[in-house]
């Protein structure tokens, strides 16, 4: 049986959600990293509700983190296996707050960092039915060998993709954002990137906003100009 997860949420500024946006966090945090963010993209996304969950594991490595998946090693083998162990849960999350809102997956969008990019590119591109938009900072592709095999099951359109790396990023490597998008194009799955010049493992301001016009323009929310200025 799959773990239960549960995290921080912050709920529309229209306060009925249209749109269902959830963060996935990295290796050794919680959800309480990410949720921060939704209020920054808040203002032009009004009638998102959000939601971060903490991954289900306690992690080893930090004491009070949290992981999706162990990281022993820079094995592959124990990244897809990793994914795979924790997709359950985190889909069963998933569903449940669809339903909790009344939505389905054409009004959901996942954002990852680092460990949770990877979660939500393996889990998304899998769903029964595609999401509306994947952003992943700082992460990369598991199982790029699966990736095709997975995609053309689903006989769907993919959901839309943007990736975002630091071009100093000592964590994964900067190379990983160039080989994640080869996999995701080999698949047939359009992917956009944005490289952030002199960031390490992290995500900058250029960043942060360019992630948030994506999922707006994802969600097809129009984003009053006045408000654009101010991002």
């Amino acid at each position: 049986m799959a773990a239960q997860i549960d995290g921080p949420r912050l709920a529309a500024k229209s306060r009925t959600a249209k749109q269902l946006v959830v963060f996935l966090h990295g290796y050794g945090a919680d959800g309480n990293d990410l949720i921060e963010l939704a209020r920054q993209w808040q203002p032009f996304m009004p009638d998102a509700a959000f939601a971060s969950p903490h991954a289900p594991d306690p992690c080893v490595q930090a004491p009070g983190g949290r992981q999706w998946f162990p990281l022993t090693m820079r094995d592959p083998q124990e990244r897809w296996a990793g994914v795979n162990k924790a997709a359950p849960g985190l889909q069963a999350f998933l569903d449940a707050e669809l339903e909790r809102h009344k939505l389905d997956d054409s009004k959901l969008a996942l954002v990852g960092f680092s460990q949770g990019t990877m979660m939500a590119l393996h889990v998304g591109l899998r769903r029964a039915r595609s999401p509306a938009a994947i952003l992943g900072y700082s992460g990369e592709v598991v199982g790029p060998e699966h990736l095709q095999e997975a995609v053309a099951a689903k006989g769907m359109k993919p959901p839309s993709i943007l990736l975002v790396h630091g071009s100093e990023d000592d964590v994964i490597s900067p190379e990983a954002l160039f080989l994640s998008a080869e996999a995701l194009s080999g698949a047939n799955v359009p992917c956009q990137w944005h490289f952030s010049s002199g960031l390490g493992h992290g995500i900058d301001g250029p960043g942060l906003k360019h992630g948030g016009l994506f999922l707006a323009s994802s969600f097809k929310i129009e984003i009053d100009p006045a408000i654009r200025g101010r991002i």
